[in-house]
């Protein structure tokens, strides 16, 4: 061996894995970024299902819950999440109480800033009409005089096999549908059965004890889309108008009569359009202001 050789240098060079993009922290923002797009999806969501007195129960329950707010708190404690202000509550000053409930000894006005408040020495004109002071209450006793009329004449259970009702924020429902074995018009018509015509009397009566306006809907069921002529936006418009002639037949005042509309088959009232359930009309005493 030659004493004079070159040493031999081993280089070894030392490799790090992992480094730029293939270390582990693009794996924390991708998960961030897939976290923020479920929340928001979850979110649209969210809003597309609940309605809106839902969501105002939802955001209100991130609102302070003491006494003196004029909203809902959302929760369930001593005001079960309302104030002392609100309507149902009917505070003692006024501030929160309506006409729907007003209160004889300490005067609620129900303030809304909407309403308006009649000056002194003038005569309102709502009461000029004759409006009613508790239009729910008005409204509920319709309804109990209208339903309470099949224990009166053994005449009315027939019609009333035909009749719900429902009290909403329009007003009360009065719903009046087909039978299998007891349509209310003729065949593809609009002329009524004597069904018909004795529900319209039943309601003219039970109207009669209230002065609020009055609304006619017309429902029908659906035909097959192969027909070259659709019948129902001229049949459900004309069973309608049939039904407005019939009140004010019976005796129902023509200027009560608000609106007369037409749905055709677009609302159905089960799951079949074609089910003669949606065959219906829908009388409504409607709210002040309505």
């Amino acid at each position: 061996m030659q004493a004079n050789a070159a040493p031999i240098i081993i280089k070894r060079k030392k490799v790090v894995a992992g480094g730029g993009h293939h270390g582990g922290a693009w794996k924390v923002a991708y998960a961030d970024f897939v976290t923020a797009m479920m929340t928001f999806f979850l979110l649209m969501w969210l809003l597309n299902a609940t309605t809106e007195k839902q969501r105002k129960g939802i955001a209100d329950y991130f609102s302070p819950n003491i006494p003196i707010n004029r909203v809902s708190g959302g929760g369930d404690g001593a005001f079960g999440g309302d104030s002392i202000f609100t309507e149902k509550t009917m505070a003692h000053s006024g501030t929160g109480a309506s006409r729907m409930h007003p209160t004889a000894s300490h005067k609620a006005r129900g303030v809304t800033g909407t309403t308006s408040v009649t000056a002194p020495g003038r005569q309102d004109s709502t009461a000029v009409a004759g409006a009613q002071p508790n239009t729910a209450a008005a409204l509920k006793s319709v309804e109990k005089d209208l339903l309470g009329t099949s224990g009166e004449s053994n005449e009315m259970k027939d019609p009333l096999r035909h009749i719900v009702t429902r009290i909403t924020d329009e007003g009360l429902i009065v719903e009046i549908f087909d039978l299998q074995d007891s349509p209310l018009f003729q065949p593809e018509t609009a002329q009524p059965r004597p069904v018909m015509r004795d529900i319209a009397k039943l309601l003219s009566q039970a109207f009669g004890i209230v002065t609020n306006r009055v609304a006619v809907n017309g429902h029908v069921k659906s035909y097959p889309v192969v027909l070259k002529n659709n019948p129902v936006w001229d049949l459900s418009t004309a069973r309608a108008q049939k039904v407005r002639d019939l009140l004010q037949g019976a005796g129902l005042d023509r200027m009560r009569m608000e609106r007369v509309t037409g749905y055709a088959d677009r609302k159905p009232a089960v799951q079949n359009p074609e089910a003669i359930r949606n065959n219906r009309i829908d009388v409504i005493l409607l709210r002040d202001g309505k």
